[in-house]
Formats: C-alpha cells, sequence, structure tokens
C-alpha cells in the first residue's frame, strides 16, 4: 500500500516541484540578498499566482476552471519568467548561490513531505472535527465552471468564507491529476513541508547576513531550529506531563486547570498513561478561548484557512526580510516589492481574514523602521535630540513610506475586490472587555459594543506558560542588545530590527483579546476566535524570532547575558530545557491523533466510509463518476460535526441545507438558514405531492438522496412519491439516488 501511496507523494511533489522551477526567475528578482535566492518561496509565488489568475479568469467568465485553464495560466507564467530570466544582470556584489543549498532544501522539502504523508496514512479519514467543510469547498470548486463557486450546504448562495486555500488544493488537485480524496491529506503534508522550508530560509538568511564569514553552518542550523520551532513546537503547558491529574483524577478535562506547582510530582510512564496528559489541553488553556499553533493543524488535519494561509504569511514576511536586507532604503525601487506585498495581502485575507490585516501592520510597522532608521543614518553628526527631530510628517522619507501604504492600500483593495463583491462579512461589531456600567447601559457606540457579563481575562500565569518559552529568549535579546548599546562597540543590524518588529507585534497579538473581541454567533466563547486568529500569528513569528535569538546570543562569546560563569551556565540549561520541553509536545500529540502510528490506512481519506456508509460510499462514487456540473441533490439537514451533509461534501454537490450553525455563523443570523429545516423534513415526509413540487422546484432539486441518515432522522419517509415525480437511478441496498422529472 505504502508503495502505491509514494506513487501518488511523489506526483504531488512533482507538481509543486514544476511550479517552483517556472517561477524562479521573478524569485531571483524579489531575493536577491538570500543566499538561495528565495528559492522556497518560488513554490509559494507559483501557486498563489497560477490561482489567483485561474481566478479572476473564472470570475470574469473568460475561461472555466479546469486543468485546461489552468495549464495555459502556467504556461503563460513560463514564458514571462523565460523573458525576466533573460535581464536577469546580477550585480558584482550578488555572488551565484551554491548549488548545494538549492538540493538541501529540496531534499529537506521532499524529506518533512514524505514524513507526514506516512503519518497522515495512519488516519487518513477526511471525517471528524470540521473535515466536511474543508473537503466540501474543495469539491465543489472543483466542479465549479465559473467563479465564485456554489455553497455547497445552502443552494444556490455561493461559499461566504474565505476559500482561496482551498482554491489554490484545487489548483493542485487538477495539476496532479490526483483525486480529492488524495490530496486532502496530500495538502496537509505541502503545508508542512512548505512551512518548514520557508522558515529555514527565512532565519538562516538573517544569520548569513550576520555570520556569513564565520561559515556556512551557522546560518544552516539556525534555520533549522527556527524551522523545527515552528513546525513541531508546542508550549510549556506540556509541563502538566510531570504533574499528577488535576481534575477528580481526569486531566482532560480543562475546565478548571490549576498552577502545576499545587500539583504533586509524577513522572510520567506507560502504567500511570503518561499522568492522562491530554495534548489538545495546550490550546484551551485558558478558559473559554483557543490558542491553537502549527503542529496541531498538522495533527487534527483540518485544512482550514489559518493553516492553508501559513506558506503566504511567510512569503510575506521573508519579502520584509528581503527588503530589510538591502544596503539601503531606497524607496524608488520597492515597485515590484509592494505590489507583491499588496498582492499577498489580499490572498491572505482570502484565505484567512485577520492575516491579512495581521500582516498590513507588520509591513507598516517595518516600512517605519526602515525609514527612521534611514533618517538616522543620514544624519549621524546630529545627537540623538536633533535626529528625532527630523522624524517629522513633512519630512521626503516619511512622506515615501505614506505614499508606499497607501499604495498598499489601493493594491490590497484592487486585489481582494473581486472576492468582496460576492463576500459579506459575518461579524457583527468590536467588543470592548470589562467595560464600565455607564457604557453597558448604552450598549453600542458605532461598532463597539458594551456587552454585559463579557469579562474575561487571562491569568498572567497562565499567558506565562503559553508564552513563556518565547519571552524567556525575548527578553534575553532584548538584554543583549541594551549592554551592546552601552558597551558603545556595537549597531543594531537589520536583521535585529527585524526580530524587534516581530516581537513587538507578537506581543501586542497576544495582548489584544484581553482588552477586546470581535463579535460572532458564539456567546460564551465571544473572544475565543478573536484570540485564537491573532495568538496563532504570534506563535509564527515568534518561532522565527527565538530560532534566531538563541543562536545570536549563543555565538556572541563575549555576551554579558549573564555576566558570571555559572549564571551563564545556569542561564543555558535553563533554556535547553525550555527547549526540551516545547519539543515533547509532537511525541504525545503525534501518538494519541494517529493511534500510535500502529496501523497504516493509506493516503485515501474517504474508505472509512466503506466501514461507516458502505452503501452511501458506492453512492458517493457512482455521484463523481456520472454526474457533471453541480445540479443540486437532496440530503438530510443535521447539526455541525455530524454525518449530515455527507454527500455534498463528498461530491460538491450543492444541497439544501447542510451543517446549521455553520451556514447560521456564515450568512450572519440563523433566521436565513432555519427556514429550511421544516422544508426538508417535509420534502422526505409529506403526502402533498403539489407541496413536494412546489419545494422541489423552489429549490431546483434535481436528485433525491435516500440512505441510512435519511430514513433514521426522517422516521415518516413517504419514498412512494419520489417514483411518481422521479426515476431511481441508483440503488444499493437501502441506499437510492432518484433522479427528479422536470
Amino acid at each position: 500500500m505504502f508503495s502505491a501511496d509514494l506513487i501518488s507523494i511523489l506526483q504531488w511533489w512533482l507538481t509543486i516541484f514544476l511550479i517552483g522551477i517556472i517561477f524562479i526567475p521573478v524569485t531571483n528578482l524579489i531575493f536577491p540578498t538570500f543566499f538561495d535566492k528565495g528559492y522556497v518561496f518560488a513554490k509559494i509565488i507559483g501557486i498563489a499566482l497560477i490561482s489567483y489568475c485561474v481566478f479572476i479568469l473564472g470570475f470574469l467568465k473568460i475561461l472555466p476552471f479546469g486543468i485546461q485553464s489552468i495549464s495555459l495560466v502556467a504556461a503563460i507564467f513560463l514564458v514571462v519568467n523565460l523573458f525576466i530570466k533573460k535581464r536577469i544582470i546580477l550585480s558584482k556584489t550578488n555572488n551565484e548561490p551554491s548549488f548545494f543549498i538549492f538540493i538541501f532544501e529540496e531534499v529537506i522539502f521532499l524529506g518533512i513531505l514524505i514524513f507526514w504523508s506516512f503519518i497522515h496514512a495512519h488516519q487518513p479519514d477526511i471525517h471528524g472535527l470540521e473535515k466536511y467543510m474543508d473537503f466540501g469547498f474543495i469539491n465543489s470548486i472543483l466542479r465549479t465552471k465559473y467563479f465564485p463557486p456554489l455553497d455547497m450546504w445552502f443552494t444556490p448562495y455561493s461559499i461566504n468564507y474565505y476559500y482561496f486555500g482551498h482554491l489554490t488544493t484545487a489548483v493542485l488537485t487538477r495539476l496532479s491529476f490526483l483525486p480529492s480524496e488524495i490530496t486532502f491529506d496530500l495538502m496537509l503534508s505541502i503545508v508542512a513541508a512548505i512551512s518548514f522550508t520557508a522558515a529555514f530560509s527565512i532565519v538562516a538568511n538573517l544569520l548569513n547576513s550576520l555570520y556569513k564569514n564565520i561559515g556556512s553552518k551557522i546560518p544552516i542550523i539556525g534555520g533549522l531550529l527556527a524551522a523545527f520551532l515552528l513546525n513541531f513546537a508546542g508550549n510549556l503547558q506540556v509541563i502538566y506531563l510531570f504533574f499528577s491529574p488535576y481534575i477528580n483524577g481526569v486531566k482532560i478535562s480543562n475546565e478548571s486547570p490549576v498552577p502545576f506547582w499545587k500539583l504533586s510530582f509524577s513522572f510520567p510512564t506507560i502504567a500511570n498513561n503518561f499522568n492522562e496528559y491530554w495534548y489538545p489541553n495546550a490550546t484551551r488553556f485558558i478558559y473559554h478561548t483557543i490558542h491553537e499553533f502549527p503542529i496541531y493543524s498538522y495533527v487534527v488535519s483540518d485544512l482550514h484557512g489559518h493553516f492553508l494561509d501559513i506558506p503566504f504569511v511567510l512569503l510575506t514576511i521573508a519579502v520584509l526580510l528581503s527588503l530589510f536586507l538591502k544596503s539601503k532604503l531606497e524607496i524608488g525601487n520597492w515597485k515590484l516589492e509592494i505590489l507583491l506585498i499588496s498582492f499577498l495581502l489580499a490572498v491572505m485575507y482570502m484565505t484567512n481574514a485577520w492575516d491579512g490585516i495581521i500582516y498590513l501592520l507588520l509591513t507598516i510597522l517595518a516600512l517605519f523602521a526602515l525609514t527612521i532608521k534611514d533618517i538616522f543614518t543620514q544624519n549621524l553628526n546630529k545627537n540623538i535630540k536633533q535626529k528625532i527631530l527630523s522624524i517629522r510628517l513633512n519630512n521626503p522619507h516619511i512622506l515615501h513610506t505614506l505614499y508606499l501604504i497607501l499604495g498598499l492600500g489601493i493594491g490590497f483593495f484592487i486585489f481582494s475586490l473581486p472576492f468582496n463583491l460576492n463576500f459579506k462579512p459575518f461579524t457583527s461589531g468590536i467588543g470592548i472587555l470589562c467595560r464600565p456600567k455607564f457604557l453597558t447601559d448604552i450598549g453600542r457606540i458605532g461598532p463597539f459594543l458594551f456587552e454585559a457579563d463579557h469579562c474575561q481575562r487571562s491569568p498572567l500565569w497562565q499567558l506565562g506558560i503559553l508564552y513563556g518559552f518565547f519571552y524567556f529568549w525575548a527578553i534575553s535579546f532584548g538584554i543583549f542588545l541594551f549592554s551592546k548599546i552601552k558597551s558603545k562597540h556595537f549597531s543594531i543590524t537589520n536583521s535585529d530590527i527585524f526580530v524587534t518588529i516581530l516581537i513587538i507585534l507578537s506581543t501586542i497579538l497576544i495582548i489584544i483579546p484581553e482588552f477586546i473581541y470581535v463579535k460572532d454567533i458564539y456567546p460564551t466563547y465571544y473572544r475565543a476566535n478573536t484570540m485564537f486568529k491573532l495568538v496563532y500569528q504570534s506563535f509564527i513569528m515568534l518561532s522565527l524570532s527565538s530560532g534566531y535569538i538563541i543562536v545570536r546570543i549563543f555565538l556572541d562569546h563575549k555576551s554579558e547575558i549573564p555576566d558570571y560563569p555559572y549564571r551563564k551556565l545556569a542561564y543555558w540549561i535553563i533554556g535547553s530545557l525550555l527547549l526540551i520541553l516545547v519539543f515533547l509536545y509532537p511525541y504525545f500529540a503525534i501518538k494519541d491523533y494517529f493511534g500510535d502510528l500502529k496501523t497504516y490506512y493509506g493516503l485515501n481519506g474517504t474508505n472509512y466510509l466503506k466501514l461507516l456508509y458502505p452503501n452511501d460510499y458506492k453512492a458517493i462514487q457512482w455521484i463523481n463518476k456520472n454526474i457533471q456540473g453541480q445540479p443540486v441533490i437532496l440530503e438530510a439537514q443535521g447539526d455541525s460535526y455530524t454525518d449530515y451533509a455527507r454527500i455534498s461534501a463528498n461530491t460538491g454537490l450543492p444541497t439544501v441545507l447542510g451543517w446549521t450553525v455553520h451556514e447560521w455563523l456564515w450568512r450572519g443570523t440563523y433566521d436565513i438558514p432555519a427556514p429550511r429545516i421544516p422544508e426538508i423534513q417535509k420534502l422526505y415526509e409529506s403526502k402533498d405531492i403539489k407541496e413536494t413540487k412546489a419545494l422541489l422546484s423552489k429549490y431546483k432539486v434535481f436528485l433525491v438522496f435516500i440512505g441510512d441518515l435519511e430514513r433514521q432522522k426522517y422516521l415518516n419517509l413517504n419514498e412512494k412519491k419520489f417514483k411518481l415525480l422521479g426515476e431511481i437511478i441508483f440503488k444499493k441496498g437501502n441506499t437510492e439516488i432518484y433522479k427528479i422529472n422536470k
């Protein structure tokens, strides 16, 4: 079985590899200061540009979505890149990169891809959590002709969610000639592979700008450390592994965690089931919140927007870093980078909206940091007070920066406009936590909400456990820089400034959910999504920063942190223990979710249906083989996170109503999907032929699905009327599909 999967893995890898090869010339233009010329980022740029162009062509109804259109777009980009390649002139200061680094990064990339594909093959099921939602989006896009794609759970409307990441999955699925039930798990693995190599490249280039004279090993070691931190590290909540369970002898109940120092020490063993340690607790540690990180996403295997956006996030950080590593500001030469960043901000917004806002803020901070540094550099003979006074609004450098930010905003608006024309935001305001009573009495001022009984704050000790590892290094870095500045034999480098900006923004993102939240439909977990989307990015930026900081401080032999040998030894012992702790997490997470890796099932994510719903599995296969386009199929409506809506999710055919709570979230109010619930019941149970025909006509139902779940839910199911209104086109056991006559 693994040999067959290996062929699929290599076929998937080859698809991404060829995309990367096509876009190497434009990548060389964007990353001239990178010692690897941004090799790995060619893959991300290629995936983003091809997918977006296909999206625009489909949106404008110029070309239908399909392999022909995708291949044509890829061929055009090949010609463009060949044209660019002929005109690339490397300056004398830009040496050709060593071929070794390309081989090294590609081997790592393929190794991570195979590693995670092997892991996922031990639990490949596209089943549970929100996998039906993600799979349904992908399958709907694969069936679509023009954009926006249809919502498979709410005919005849389009998807009102951030689906660009799912679009990239569909594009790669078409290009690889693999079925979506295989590429779902392969996409999980490719995101991990891209994220690992991209993190490596970012930090390796940060360090190479400082230590390239020491030897090539230093950047590579630092890059690998950062890549492992971002992709395999958890947080310090794993320390509970070494203590007795904290609630009624069962630690998996996470409603009331207590400080670990109040628990009795208990060494984890197989006999005590590792003290009942349960890996999801690290992402639900603070009451009624969510604070996930990449390795958790890799394990639970949902193809959500925040996960699919990681490569685009890292590409944006890399582009900003490339600007930082240039010898001087050169604002006038930033046209290509500003265009690319505005495009990436739109891509991130269409994939996971929060990220577009977060990295717009990072871009603004980076631009102003470079501007101020350039102003200071041009005023070397002035004292610090005079330098600060020179930073004023009418300063040409400040004006140029403001123009760049305006250009970013315009570019973002234009690139995201086709998506926004068919998207309606489903948030309803910005809530203020722990507001005074007089504001609660007012209730609302503009977008700001003052809701009663909304006063959740995170205990400092819990924040310390979640982020203590990162801030051990961040604080060390601050002391390190301060001590060096005091010595007057040290100037802060662009790499140091860049990492400092990452730390500052990450800290702001962690603090924001303690004061505000974006209102959604969840009354109890009202700040959960806000915290989740913000701190996920904090984890990414702090992981990159920590990899850089560890190597930076360790290599500075004259460091005054700490300034006594025993303290220095204690410092590195503590740092090493913290490093070991966060790297314990993947062992338990992978072990628990993938069943100790005992049974290899393969990469087909729909095989579980053979056991749970064997007749439905045959019906889904038949639909995917014989039904073209996206005719409406009637199936049982059900609650979110259940097995209902399985047919629409696995085929991409739209149904009348799928997961109700999800549609409630996407449509902004329960009143929109709610009326369809009794109508679907009438469609299955009503004995009134006229009423049934009217409802079938209202929703343009072409197919009626009757399987085990429909028979279980609709006890008065009236199947005879469908024989009058149509004909059976599929039958296997108790599972039937009726085609409704026009």
